[in-house]
């Protein structure tokens, strides 16, 4: 189908001709110079499972481009896994890299006057930096979402690392046979870990934005059907286009409100609690975090899928994925809003209906032994409402963030000894060598943007939940952030953070923290094992600011400039 419309870079063609040279030189004929020009860029590459299949999608893409009369140039900016960088000072990199892939996307799309965009990514940072790079450029834009990797044996997901290298660290806790089992069975495929991690979460987001089309976000990996998504996003570009549909429109204030209102149901990751207001303020659009947290107050917790439920982000697609749980909450949501399809939020769940979205794939569902209702909780047998808390106090002033979903009831409410660490290595060492204790509250600072590029504290919350001794017994609270699998209680995103002189900076071994989710505090009660006054305790966090941070270490490239310059995570930290 061939749409009338007027290319974009015509003039600057005309301006100067070797632009047509140099794109004739890349094996474009000169038709093909004529056409509306679609950027596809993806961060296809062999850096994890979440990657490396990504060409096959942008290749299916390109594909429908050139049905609707378009032509497509494809681009790559390779992207990182959290989980290769587990342990190591290359955790420091991984948030950082997500401006890094958003400034990339943004330079391959600025240079050339593109009519369209198409972007593919999978994970945990990409995802972001795409829609990051979407809000900047602001032209027609549609989302491809690179699916779920196959579930592992018996049900279980790559997240079994945390247990197996806990062990791995504990003489005689393990044989080499079930460490090399669990290396060769636990990715079974490409495509995002099958777990509701940020990965996955942020493919939902997309989604929910109404960026990607209609039930794209999570499609398995290894299925034709993410292919044909693929195609249908190469196809609809060029209806976009004709449109002046562009990112900005889809984008709005009201789809963000979706958007965690969609995250608030399904348990996702405290992640996106960073992304999704950096995305925003990419388009002008501020987010508080009392916005945030009122609708976890009203909405039902309808996914049932790990971490903070029992089944694999696969089943979830089955049962419906993002379009069932947005149809069961249509009450709650603003269904006027424009997604990529040209239609309405409203009008996309209408066409899904009589589509039979909604239940054709039930039957994979039944191949496990599994119905809808075991996946996605139908409202009314929701047991809790929403999955994520802002929490506030003399020891997190502008906030601070915590998932309850995939937190032991017990520990909603809990008061302990501080044990502090200034790093997660410092902290992980505690842990496996058993110098913590039921009851205590772990704190590992100087984590945040500014203080070491905010890793997460995924191997030390995953030692903490796989020891039986600590598992729900011992709290973790830091500057830093947690994976999207992060189970137990984990508080973090404290701000402002230990690198620019917050509170949580001058807590010492033995002062006694106390939080409670359900009234959204977390506060420093006592100084050395002695409960005092919140004034008492004010004046001694004052008292000892006076001694300053520590130290921050010299620094160069691009780690230097993202911790020089990141805001707190309250606000995305993005840069200024």
């Amino acid at each position: 189908m061939m749409h009338n419309i007027k290319q974009k870079s015509t003039p600057e063609r005309l301006l100067w001709a070797q632009f047509d040279a140099l794109q004739l030189g890349t094996k474009w004929d000169e038709k093909d110079i004529t056409k509306p020009q679609i950027l596809i860029e993806d961060v296809y590459g062999d850096s994890h499972p979440g990657s490396v299949h990504l060409n096959q999608l942008t290749e299916q893409a390109k594909y429908g481009v050139f049905e609707s009369g378009g032509f497509p140039a494809q681009f790559h900016t390779t992207d990182l896994c959290d989980g290769c960088a587990q342990g190591h000072d290359g955790m420091n990199y991984i948030l950082a890299s997500r401006e890094a892939i958003c400034d990339m996307v943004e330079l391959h799309g600025s240079v050339t006057p593109w009519d369209g965009l198409i972007l593919s990514a999978s994970c945990d940072k990409s995802v972001p930096a795409h829609l990051k790079a979407a809000a900047r450029l602001d032209i027609p834009t549609i989302f491809i979402p690179g699916g779920s990797m196959r579930p592992s044996p018996y049900m279980t997901t790559s997240m079994v690392a945390g247990d197996i290298s806990l062990r791995q660290k504990r003489e005689g806790e393990i044989t080499n046979q079930e460490i090399r089992d669990y290396k060769i069975t636990g990715c079974p495929s490409c495509g995002a870990c099958a777990f509701l991690g940020t990965a996955s979460t942020m493919q939902c987001m997309a989604e929910a934005l109404g960026l990607a089309l209609p039930g794209s976000a999570l499609a398995p990996a290894t299925m034709r059907d993410i292919l044909q998504y693929s195609r249908d996003a190469g196809r609809k570009i060029m209806n976009l286009i004709s449109l002046n549909l562009t990112a900005g429109k889809i984008m709005t204030r009201d789809a963000f409100m979706n958007a965690f209102i969609i995250h608030s149901a399904i348990g996702g990751s405290t992640n996106a609690m960073i992304h999704l207001p950096s995305i925003a303020r990419e388009l002008g659009i501020e987010i508080d975090p009392s916005e945030i947290d009122e609708i976890n107050h009203k909405i039902p917790h309808l996914g049932n899928v790990t971490p903070s439920g029992e089944h694999e982000t696969e089943a979830f697609w089955f049962a419906g994925g993002v379009p069932m749980v947005q149809y069961l909450l249509k009450d709650y949501l603003n269904l006027d809003v424009l997604t990529v399809t040209g239609k309405t939020l409203g009008e996309n769940l209408e066409d899904m209906e009589k589509d039979n979205f909604y239940g054709r794939n039930l039957g994979y569902l039944a191949n496990y032994g599994l119905t809808r209702d075991q996946v996605i909780f139908p409202p009314e047998k929701a047991e809790e409402k929403g999955s994520i808390a802002f929490l506030k106090g003399n020891i997190a002033t502008e906030g601070s963030v915590v998932k309850y979903s995939a937190c032991v009831k017990e520990l909603h409410i809990h008061k302990g000894p501080a044990r502090v660490f200034n790093s997660e290595e410092e902290a992980h060492k505690a842990v496996v060598t058993g110098k913590i204790n039921p009851g205590d509250v772990v704190v590992i600072r100087y984590e945040g943007p500014r203080g070491s590029g905010m890793p997460e504290m995924f191997m030390t919350t995953e030692a903490i939940v796989c020891d039986k001794r600590l598992n729900g017994k011992v709290s973790l609270i830091t500057d830093g952030r947690f994976s999207g699998a992060t189970r137990g209680a984990a508080i973090g995103h404290i701000s402002p953070e230990a690198a620019v002189g917050g509170p949580i900076a001058f807590l010492k071994d033995g002062d006694i923290i106390e939080y409670n989710i359900p009234l959204r505090t977390i506060n420093c009660v006592g100084i050395a094992g002695k409960e005092m006054s919140p004034e008492e305790v004010e004046q001694i966090l004052k008292e000892r600011s006076k001694e300053g941070i520590i130290p921050r270490p010299d620094r160069k490239g691009l780690l230097k400039r993202y911790t020089s310059l990141a805001l707190s995570a309250m606000k995305g930290a993005g840069y200024e």
